[in-house]
């Protein structure tokens, strides 16, 4: 009786099969361009040339590739560089994704360096964005006609990540790190009082005569109440007024104290106009807060492309020219 001994298993662990997408990967970027530019020029000194290498550099891509591949493409002789069936398979399947890449590549750059095109998300509060941004993008198109714009007013804070918003205008003081805040204007938060208010009741001289009058208040997004801010004797005071009358819209406590119904404090840019006509008039200008201010905010420096830094470079100059700080227009000092 004849017994066959049988292998013993092996404890050790079967290799496991190639992954063929790991594979691909592994056929580099480099060697692929050189195969496509060697098959293009027909030369691999032309090809070196096209490339910006030396000969040398793309000899070796070509080569780390046909072991990848374990296939040779190219027929050499001293006199020609010509491909083999397997390199024209080659050819065929690749140049066209090559060519893909080159022209993103391409794209990339004209959006950063060429002129400016394509879709802006803006982002700002809703007084702000209404009176000094939207007045300001008619003309901004009219110099670039290839951008897009999509202005998005809000008071809520937007995420410039999970809402898509490329630069965001916001105004007071910033504490997020994360975005890069650009000053355009210092802010005033003023308090001001129609001209018929002050005449039938005075304006207040004192943070603690605030008691005494009117006030009418801002309600925030959050559903707080805004907390009026003074700076007394260096310090920063804020104070809650008692008020009969709220809105969660700064435009219509404006227009409230135009109508004379109370006394409120709010944004200088909102109030400009009226201080300069003499509908409004205002008080406690010694007091006011001087650390707030309007910013331009994006989320990086780095690889900006040209529809955004045209837009920001036109902003920040059409706004500083804009003159939003009424107390110096009036001649008043804070």
């Amino acid at each position: 009786m004849t017994i066959t001994a049988l292998p013993l298993s092996s404890s050790a662990p079967a290799k496991p099969h190639p992954d063929p997408l790991a594979s691909s990967f592994a056929t580099t970027y480099a060697g692929v361009v050189a195969f496509i530019a060697v098959a293009t020029e027909g030369s691999f000194a032309r090809a070196a040339d096209r490339l910006g290498v030396g000969r040398s550099a793309v000899s070796r891509s070509v080569q780390k590739l046909e072991d990848q591949l374990n296939v040779r493409l190219f027929r050499r002789t001293t006199r020609s560089t010509t491909l083999t069936h397997e390199g024209d398979l080659f050819y065929d399947r690749c140049h066209t994704g090559v060519d893909r890449i080159v022209e993103a590549v391409e794209e990339m750059r004209d959006l950063r360096e060429g002129a400016p095109r394509g879709q802006l998300r803006i982002n700002a509060a809703v007084g702000f964005g209404r009176k000094v941004i939207a007045p300001l993008l008619s003309e901004f198109q009219t110099a670039y006609p290839d951008v897009s714009l999509d202005l998005v007013l809000s008071d809520k804070p937007m995420d410039f990540i999970s809402d898509r918003v490329d630069i965001a205008f916001r105004n007071g003081r910033l504490e997020d790190a994360e975005i890069i805040a650009k000053q355009i204007v210092p802010m005033q938060m003023l308090v001001c009082a129609s001209r018929e208010y002050a005449r039938n009741h005075g304006l207040p001289s004192t943070v603690e005569d605030l008691a005494q009058h009117r006030c009418i208040n801002f309600r925030l997004p959050s559903g707080r109440v805004f907390e009026w801010e003074f700076k007394v004797d260096g310090q920063l005071r804020k104070f809650l007024p008692h008020a009969k009358l709220a809105y969660n819209d700064a435009d219509l406590v404006l227009q409230a104290v135009l109508a004379g119904q109370g006394i409120a404090q709010l944004s200088g840019y909102l109030i400009c106009d009226a201080l300069k006509t003499g509908a409004l008039v205002p008080s406690l200008v010694q007091y006011a807060p001087d650390d707030r201010a309007h910013y331009i905010c994006y989320l990086s420096r780095q690889h900006l492309p040209s529809r955004m830094r045209v837009f920001i470079d036109f902003m920040t100059a059409k706004i500083r020219a804009a003159d939003l700080q009424c107390l110096a227009d009036l001649g008043i000092a804070a």
